[in-house]
């Protein structure tokens, strides 16, 4: 099972500090059945490139780390 706590961990050290670069963020809304589910915040919110940084961001980021994730879903 997936742990959200680990999942916040690699969201924290691995992919928040990229995103805040650009002036956006990312929240871990819920796990669920190897999904995990986001909501983008701050200029990621709408972006045009936000489907680019789901698939080669934070799901890439987060598979490599924890690779039980299928997926990434926006809410």
């Amino acid at each position: 099972m997936l742990s959200k706590e680990q999942i916040e961990q690699v969201i924290e050290e691995k992919i928040r500090p990229g995103l805040r670069l650009d002036g956006g963020d990312v929240e871990l809304v819920e796990v669920k059945d190897n999904k995990v589910y986001v909501k983008l915040q701050g200029a990621c919110n709408g972006c045009p490139m936000a489907t680019v940084t789901l698939q080669f961001g934070i799901f890439k980021v987060l598979k490599e780390n924890i690779p039980e994730i299928e997926e990434v879903v926006p809410v």
